[in-house]
């Protein structure tokens, strides 16, 4: 589970980089019933902050960079991300945003694994990250979609040190490997990996990419509120066993995330 301590290694904000930033508000609002309060000016709402119930659980700013698609960018917590830039770059990867301060809150870099998938860290200052996880409307879970898994694992456990368990899915699904900081408990796993084909990558060309898991109390319902607002259905509503009613979603710019009602634990 995610908690709000954000240990080394675990995931604690994300934001979205939207076309259309009122219509991606609108969308989510609907959607997660989340708050969006602007922090720019004018009609043009170019970025600002979800809340739910008063809450901040993400970012949304205005897509900027040219031929990016939309996407959710999932940040983990690290405490120096000038040391963890080191690593992602001895471990192959490459460094998008170099490590900048956002005033006192934090400081932060993006970056890209060996194989293109996107993720950030997060230094925190004053600003730890999101206030409210593992709720109904907030980020649940990470997951990762890759064509080489064993490539993903060594080169995420090189950066941020993260443990993994494998499981077998249902019905000859694959492996799944489950993802848990360093020296914390398996009950503080954050995240998965599942390998894909290339040619099941659609969204990015067969590159990987990082996408949240958001609880929801009602799948069904969340998915008809998706497609109601002009968003789609990649997969489900499906039952997942021991880990409950899920769905891969798409807004209306393509920026996919996954709606879950977790099974009672």
């Amino acid at each position: 589970m995610i908690t709000t301590d954000f240990a080394p290694g675990s995931p604690c904000w994300l934001d979205l980089g939207a076309p259309d930033v009122p219509a991606a508000a609108d969308f989510y609002g609907a959607v997660l019933g989340w708050d969006y309060e602007s922090m720019g000016e004018g009609e043009d709402m170019e970025g600002g902050m979800f809340r739910k119930d008063g809450k901040v659980v993400a970012g949304l700013g205005r897509l900027t960079e040219e031929g990016a698609r939309s996407a959710w960018m999932i940040y983990y917590s690290v405490t120096d991300v000038d040391a963890t830039t080191q690593a992602v770059e001895r471990a192959g990867g490459t460094v998008r945003v170099a490590p900048m301060d956002l005033g006192e809150w934090g400081r932060m870099a993006q970056f890209s694994d060996p194989l293109g998938g996107q993720f950030a860290a997060w230094q925190p200052g004053t600003n730890k990250g999101a206030e409210l996880v593992d709720e109904a409307g907030s980020l649940s879970w990470t997951e990762l979609y890759t064509s080489d898994a064993a490539a993903a694992k060594e080169f995420y456990g090189e950066v941020f040190g993260w443990q993994f368990s494998d499981m077998e899915l249902p019905g000859g699904g694959g492996t799944y490997s489950l993802i848990t900081p360093a020296e914390l408990p398996e009950e503080r796993m954050h995240g998965g990996v599942m390998e894909l084909r290339k040619e099941d990558l659609a969204l990015t060309n067969g590159r990987p990419y990082w996408h949240p898991v958001f609880a929801v109390p009602d799948c069904d319902d969340a998915v008809a509120k998706v497609t109601g607002n002009g968003g789609s259905v990649q997969m489900g509503p499906e039952d997942a066993e021991g880990v409950g009613r899920l769905a891969v979603c798409l807004d209306p710019s393509n920026a996919d995330f996954v709606v879950l009602t977790p099974a009672e634990r």
